[in-house]
């Protein structure tokens, strides 16, 4: 089923296992293969076949999907895991990293994001902002209240990251009722390590990640530390993004998107 289509692009659900393992073989070209890594994830859930991104929540998630018209090529996927409160929040990829007891209280339907990816050699800006498009159209259709993931920056070194990490803390920290705590072995806690550092503004914009500043410009907050995952290479963060806390102008801009 077509969720949303333009003069270049449509959206669609995946169907089938043919239509995930798509998926999982761009996740590899964005993740893995393109970054010069040889694996993705960790332990017993890497799938046996070395040229897919595969994890056992792939089985309990949505997968959107963004093909080109003319040629048919996937260019963007994600996927999603629906959560009817935060009582359902242990079953969440992120809950593998953080601890989410606060957010357990979360009386409002969920939604976790993840896996998104670009295929490499397809920059068009209007690929991401039909993505935010569906789904505040899928938020808007489940009355959802909450989006949240885990948001990836590139590499190991926070030190690279510094004026970036010192923005969060400074200015996009979760509300205390709903603060991630740690549970993963490496973390980096940007918020107490740098507590007294002063961000350079736009080196810290220049060093986020993009769909990071995508969250941010919502009115997202984040956790008060990053998790080190050695086998992806990345330090991630917890992202949470409240959708009365969205600016009205937001919203509708992200609603109207178009190719």
């Amino acid at each position: 089923m077509v969720l949303f289509a333009t003069g270049k692009y449509r959206a669609r659900f995946a169907e089938g296992e043919a239509d995930v393992l798509r998926c999982q073989r761009l996740r590899y070209l964005a993740f893995v293969a393109g970054r010069g890594l040889r694996r993705a994830g960790s332990g017993p859930e890497i799938d046996s076949d070395p040229e897919i991104d595969s994890d056992r929540f792939d089985t309990v998630c949505r997968h959107v999907m963004i093909e080109e018209v003319r040629s048919g090529q996937l260019v963007c996927c994600f996927r999603m895991l629906p959560l009817e409160s935060g009582a359902e929040i242990g079953r969440s990829y992120s809950a593998q990293y953080y601890g989410l007891g606060r957010l357990a209280r979360y009386p409002g339907r969920m939604v976790e994001m993840g896996r998104f990816c670009i295929h490499p050699a397809h920059r068009d800006p209007a690929i991401p902002r039909l993505a935010w498009s569906i789904m505040s159209r899928f938020v808007d259709a489940e009355r959802v209240e909450l989006i949240f993931g885990c948001s990836s920056f590139h590499g190991v070194d926070a030190e690279g990251y510094r004026d970036a990490f010192a923005l969060l803390k400074e200015k996009h920290l979760a509300p205390r009722r709903w603060l991630p705590r740690v549970k993963a072995p490496r973390v980096f806690c940007f918020a107490r390590l740098l507590r007294l550092a002063r961000p350079d503004l736009k080196l810290a914009l220049r060093r986020m990640p993009p769909l990071l500043r995508s969250y941010l410009a919502m009115g997202g907050w984040v956790s008060d530390h990053a998790v080190i995952d050695p086998d992806l290479e990345t330090l991630h963060v917890f992202t949470g993004v409240e959708m009365k806390r969205v600016p009205e102008g937001r919203a509708g801009l992200l609603r109207r998107a178009r190719a």
